[in-house]
């Protein structure tokens, strides 16, 4: 290797470097033969450059030529030369050159190929996953790579000028409820006993401030033991901070600082020096969701101010029977939204046939929607009519001449679809969605679901196209009606805004906290809170929830002790590493942004992890594998 190693890589020489003689390491993309003169597209990880064997070749060279194929590793020597003005390839970097080679050494074949490797691999996911040392060679999964290395250096580089020191927390710690399940790390030393791998460093990052380090920051592993679903992993990777003396201004701050550096440095991308924000509540009434997505518009609305004038009966039961639940829930000191009625007016799309609207309802469904109705917007701007649908308990003709009808029946039901139509700022052509629940989350999660599908559908969400938007004033509790008590919504230690401590307990419900989330394009990138640092208060969450001082203690007395010492105000955020990735690189999942994912089912396909062990290591942990039958192994 050493007479053949690598003078330049294979995306560095351009027509200044004619006439060198240069040696090159890699792997072979691709190989044509024509007429006697080889091509051989040579690829690493910098880039691609044609290596030619020509027809006066020596005899060796050609006949090795003759044996090369597809992902083989050589080492070529060679001279450099201008390519004629009429081959010169625009698509690569290296397009102005070539190289003559003289000499080439097969460093090692390959076998058959699973599946090409091309700049984006057309083979099934489980596939790629099991030859993923294959599926990063490709020039998509090689540019995400990059792109990850470029983003995490940023991110390092941007906090440690800003002051933050970069400390790494512990990796086995002990099992604490969080969100999600906890994996567990059974001791050897201690039978019985076990540690667990965090799902954050939360803990630990807030004793941090207690021990005075002001800005911590980490590039932080997180584990959660969650059922299979979606995009998420096993194993993520979150870039955790922590400030101390801060309020949620600073918190915000600082994050549009850290990623309009991160955007500009590696994407060449301004950002707004400020983000636009939204409150918890008007998120769910515009968008049906804490996570819009802001690159369209198409909002929900409120169709309720229009139910008592038409004749729909579902509405009007919707409506009076989230007025019961809340009146109920408030004689139990619970404060609920009641019921709601929300519309979606869709611009161009009364032409959406019977089965497409089929589809959204499918959709709607999915998320507890009993149902999803609709109108059209048919006639001309001056005279415009609902038909179809539910139009009929609305009224056909939104003519507001009421002096033209004597009927007065008639003219109310004219009079109100002339209201929805201007109300909703409906136009002819457009088609108007309903969704009505007694509880109004329901309805606006369910309605907010089908605008997000539509987005997609319609194609109005640009991959390349940046939108960010806090949502803040999050509640701080949630009702478990399963288990009739309050839950945390976030996590204990977020702090309620100071103008509710005097009441917390007695309407816990209308409890807003501290808590801020940032969305990127839909999808929630990071989220954060102020910490409580008052033991007294955080003994008051406690109570709320129902975690009782003795388990309180057992759990999380070494953070309760720490506060006892002079715990300073802090608070912090912590945004998904992956998912930056994988939306600066416009992608749909994080798997396209980390080297070795797991599947959907949390299997490696390559190493057949999650594997079984020797008996004679369950025997050193003092551990028993007993099968739903009963057996033991």
């Amino acid at each position: 290797m050493e007479e053949l190693k690598r003078t330049t890589n294979c995306g560095a020489l351009r027509k200044v470097d004619a006439g060198k003689n240069v040696i090159l390491n890699g792997w072979i993309h691709r190989k044509r033969d024509h007429g006697g003169i080889s091509f051989i597209n040579l690829r690493d990880r910098y880039g691609i450059t044609q290596v030619i064997v020509d027809q006066d070749a020596p005899r060796e060279l050609v006949s090795l030529t003759a044996e090369l194929r597809n992902e083989y590793c050589i080492a070529v020597e060679g001279s450099v030369r201008i390519r004629p003005d009429s081959m010169v390839n625009p698509e690569m970097s290296t397009g102005e050159i070539e190289v003559v080679a003289c000499r080439l050494v097969i460093l090692s074949r390959s076998e058959l190929l699973p599946f090409q490797i091309g700049e984006e691999s057309e083979a099934k996911e489980d596939l790629r996953l099991t030859y993923r040392y294959l599926d990063l060679r490709s020039e998509g999964m090689q540019k995400r790579i990059k792109l990850r290395n470029d983003v995490t250096f940023a991110v390092r580089e941007w906090l440690i000028g800003q002051g933050f020191f970069e400390i790494e927390t512990p990796t086995f710690i002990k099992s604490t409820p969080e969100g999600a399940r906890d994996y567990l790390v059974p001791s050897r030393l201690y039978p019985g006993k076990f540690y667990a791998l965090p799902q954050s460093p939360q803990l630990y990052k807030q004793i941090l401030m207690v021990a005075g380090f002001d800005k911590y920051f980490q590039i932080a592993r997180c584990y959660r033991d969650e059922d299979a679903r979606g995009d998420r992993q096993p194993e993520f990777t979150q870039i955790d901070i922590e400030m101390s003396f801060v309020g949620r201004d600073d918190i915000l701050a600082m994050l549009e600082g850290l990623l309009g550096y991160v955007f500009k440095k590696t994407l060449a991308r301004e950002l707004p020096a400020q983000f636009r924000r939204l409150t918890y509540d008007k998120a769910m009434e515009l968008y049906g969701t804490d996570k819009p997505d802001c690159r369209f518009d198409m909002l929900l609305q409120d169709f309720g101010p229009y139910v008592a004038e038409g004749n729909c009966q579902a509405f009007k039961d919707a409506l009076a029977a989230g007025d019961a639940d809340k009146a109920a829930a408030a004689a139990k000191g619970i404060t609920i939204t009641g019921g709601g009625v929300k519309a979606l007016v869709v611009p161009g799309k009364a032409d959406y046939s019977r089965k497409q609207i089929e589809d959204l309802e499918a959709h709607a469904k999915i998320y507890k929607a009993k149902g999803l109705v609709w109108m059209k917007v048919a006639g001309t701007e001056t005279a415009p009519i609902l038909e179809g649908g539910i139009s009929k308990f609305f009224g056909d003709r939104a003519d507001n001449s009421l002096e033209s009808n004597n009927n007065f029946g008639d003219r109310a039901q004219k009079n109100n679809a002339f209201k929805i139509i201007s109300g909703l700022g409906a136009k002819p052509g457009d088609l108007i969605l309903i969704v009505a629940d007694s509880q109004r989350k329901i309805a606006n999660t369910a309605l907010g679901a089908v605008r997000s599908k539509l987005g997609r559908d319609l194609e109005l969400c640009p991959s390349d196209h940046f939108e960010f938007v806090w949502i803040v004033d999050f509640p701080l509790f949630e009702y478990n009606e399963i288990e009739n008590h309050w839950d945390a919504a976030h996590h204990m230690f977020s702090w309620p805004q100071d103008k509710y401590h005097a009441t917390m307990e007695q309407d816990p419900g209308s409890v807003k906290g501290d808590l801020y989330d940032l969305v990127l394009n839909g999808y929630e990138l990071a989220s954060g809170s102020i910490r409580i640092h008052d033991p007294e208060l955080q003994k008051r969450i406690f109570k709320i929830v129902g975690l009782d001082p003795a388990e309180a203690e057992q759990k999380f007395g070494f953070l309760i002790q720490a506060f006892k010492y002079g715990a300073p105000p802090h608070g912090g955020i912590a945004p998904g590493l992956d998912r930056l990735v994988m939306l600066m690189a416009g992608e749909t999942s994080i798997k396209e942004v980390i080297a070795f994912p797991k599947n959907s089912f949390a299997i490696n396909p390559m190493d057949d992890s999650p594997s079984e062990v020797e008996q004679k290591q369950l025997d050193e942990l003092h551990l028993a594998i007993i099968h739903n039958n009963g057996d033991r192994a």
